[in-house]
């Protein structure tokens, strides 16, 4: 099934492509400073996917066009968020569905992701939880990629790709400084969206993750 909606996504959607580096350092101290309480309380780990969940379902709302999908030589706007990630597992890659991701908190979605995906490793979704998605997320970083050209799950307007949390060299106030950065890589169906639509959405995506302090709410 993923096999052919692959093929018919290359070769019925014409794909294009951009990417932007955000700046994590916020997100990462968050993260460190909750994981070890989080997995106590919750039996879980804390990813950084959640957040990045969050980020994206927020950026889907402001841009909905990205939640979207081409019928008929127009647009069809989607009224629920709901995320697809990408999983492993041994038959191959499954696309489990978190139905109305704007709903959840990072808690909430990081349960989420952990359910979906252990039951896909396990062969254990249900139907209906490969159904109905709107937008794809892929957490192509945990392979060690920095930069993807992800296909995008057909009929869906899009596919984000978020890469490896790597420490690199940045300029800050004509100063260098170490901070944590990923890159996050979008394909998005170019009949539905073009630069200035795609380029918002990844605006606000990479605004929602630098806005990550430690105030931030969890739950």
């Amino acid at each position: 099934m993923i096999a052919e909606a692959m093929v018919r996504s290359a070769s019925q959607i014409p794909h294009a492509w951009s990417m932007v580096e955000v700046d994590i350092n916020e997100l990462v101290a968050l993260r460190n400073r909750e994981r070890h309480a989080f997995r106590q309380r919750e039996g879980i780990n804390l990813t950084y996917l959640p957040f990045a969940l969050k980020a994206v379902a927020g950026a889907l709302k402001d841009n909905p066009t990205l939640n979207a999908s081409w019928g008929d030589d127009h647009i069809v706007l989607k009224r629920r968020i709901n995320l697809g990630i990408a999983v492993a597992a041994p038959t191959g890659l499954v696309v489990p569905v978190i139905h109305d991701a704007d709903r959840l908190s990072i808690a909430g979605l990081a349960h989420a992701i952990d359910d979906l995906a252990g039951r896909a490793r396990s062969g254990a979704l249900r139907l209906e939880d490969v159904q109905g998605g709107t937008f794809t997320v892929n957490n192509t970083g945990a392979l060690g990629s920095s930069i993807s050209g992800p296909i995008i799950n057909h009929p869906q307007a899009g596919i984000l790709t978020t890469e490896a949390v790597q420490q690199r060299p940045v300029v800050i106030n004509d100063a260098i400084a170490i901070r944590w950065m990923m890159n996050l890589c979008l394909s998005f169906d170019h009949r539905i969206n073009d630069g200035e639509e795609s380029g918002a959405f990844l605006q606000s995506v990479k605004r929602r993750l630098e806005a990550v302090d430690g105030d931030t709410p969890i739950y």
